[in-house]
């Protein structure tokens, strides 16, 4: 991880996303990590490459990472990286 994207932010942004955004953490998991009988996800943790979820399938949890289409720059890139793969979730979901 680079000095831009630190575990400190990681933490931050994933205690956002499951706090304020658990339904779009289970689009992520669904849209871009192929597990599309997901009940529930939480993200564990994000990096510059990727994220890792955990799904809740069947009662149980799925380990799911899922890679960016680009190498993530700083907290305000994942923000708007974020932003703009839960809509093309909500997109191609209809």
């Amino acid at each position: 991880m680079s000095k831009d994207f630190s575990a400190e932010i990681s933490s931050r942004i994933c205690q956002h996303m499951n706090d304020d955004h658990a339904d779009a953490v289970v689009l992520y998991a669904k849209a871009f990590g192929g597990v599309t009988d997901a009940i529930a996800a939480k993200m564990l943790s994000i990096d510059a490459q990727g994220m890792y979820l955990t799904a809740q399938v069947n009662g149980e949890a799925v380990p799911v990472h899922i890679q960016f289409d680009h190498v993530l720059v700083d907290a305000e890139d994942a923000h708007q990286t974020l932003i703009a793969m839960v809509k093309q979730a909500r997109v191609n979901a209809k």
